[in-house]
């Protein structure tokens, strides 16, 4: 009687940045002999190095990783797209091995892997030029007194203070005549592996001092020189974000490096809570102390036994 056929696992490793998600991701890697796959909006970009913290030359000659150094910044890659760059990775993956490791902050991007985005129909260019004129005329609060007379039920759960989300909803409640909301309840998308995730934390001022250690470390290995060098495209959407934006406050003479440095930690401590905040909200992550690699080995060894 020939053996079922084992089911592909999809292991995920996430948590905030500077937790610990690479050492643990590598060890899972080595111990089941599997490539790993990025879950991270900038680590895919070859023209970015120091800011993003990808894994350096040494470790990725020794373990197989997907999306580092895919792209280019030159063509963005959206929350989508990355959804089928991973999904035919992972049906390559999973001809030769039954289990692939995924790892990352970008909880939209693991969310697209595992459930699928919200179907938004497109609409027309002209609408959003047409709201961010009114954004430049009007100012935010006009643009969200509409959108809550649109779809209260978004503006209620919106970062109010987010253009670009008050914006996104608008145009897309004006282009369709529907509520953004209607869009949002997207039913989950069933994949052809099974999803285990692994979350990792430390005590929140161990990883805040964590946090401010990698940015010296940055600051050591270059990062102001590597942000200077990339000025010329400091408007493309990879380089809007942390690690390089507070740089450029200070190469336009608009801080110190003093503030900029103060700005990089502090900017980057926020970003982790958002990520905590995040990924709190999946019941289905399996949450474990970032050093504790003999427990997380534990329950994976139950959960990938085919119980």
């Amino acid at each position: 009687m020939g053996h079922p056929v084992a089911t592909k696992k999809l292991l995920l490793v996430v948590g905030a940045t500077a937790v610990g998600k690479t050492d643990i991701s590598l060890e899972l890697a080595a111990h089941y002999r599997c490539p790993i796959l990025s879950a991270d909006s900038r680590q895919c970009y070859r023209e970015l190095g120091i800011a993003t913290a990808k894994p350096n030359q040494q470790i990725l000659s020794k373990v197989p990783h997907y999306f580092i150094n895919s792209h280019s910044i030159h063509n963005p890659v959206a929350a989508g797209e990355f959804e089928a760059y991973a999904l035919a990775t992972l049906n390559e993956v999973f001809k030769e091995n039954n289990i692939c490791i995924m790892t990352g902050g970008s909880g939209l991007y693991i969310k697209a892997v595992c459930e699928g985005l919200d179907e938004v129909p497109p609409v027309p260019e002209s609408i959003r030029y047409q709201l961010e004129i009114r954004l430049e005329h009007d100012g935010l609060k006009a643009l969200l007194r509409e959108l809550q007379r649109l779809d209260p039920e978004y503006a209620g759960t919106i970062d109010t203070e987010n253009p670009r989300r008050v914006i996104r909803a608008l145009e897309v409640c004006l282009g369709t005549g529907k509520p953004f909301s209607t869009f949002r309840k997207g039913k989950k998308q069933r994949r052809p592996f099974e999803t285990i995730k692994i979350g990792l934390y430390r005590d929140r001022k161990k990883l805040y001092s964590r946090i401010d250690q990698r940015m010296d470390e940055m600051i050591d290995q270059g990062l102001f020189d590597e942000a200077e060098q990339l000025y010329a495209f400091r408007n493309q959407k990879p380089l809007q974000t942390v690690g390089y934006q507070e740089v450029y406050g200070y190469l336009d003479k608009i801080y110190d490096r003093d503030e900029a440095i103060r700005l990089l930690k502090r900017n980057s401590r926020r970003y982790a809570k958002r990520q905590l905040s995040w990924f709190g909200k999946d019941l289905s992550i399996h949450w474990f102390h970032a050093d504790d690699l003999e427990s997380i080995l534990g329950y994976l060894q139950l959960e990938t036994s085919g119980h």
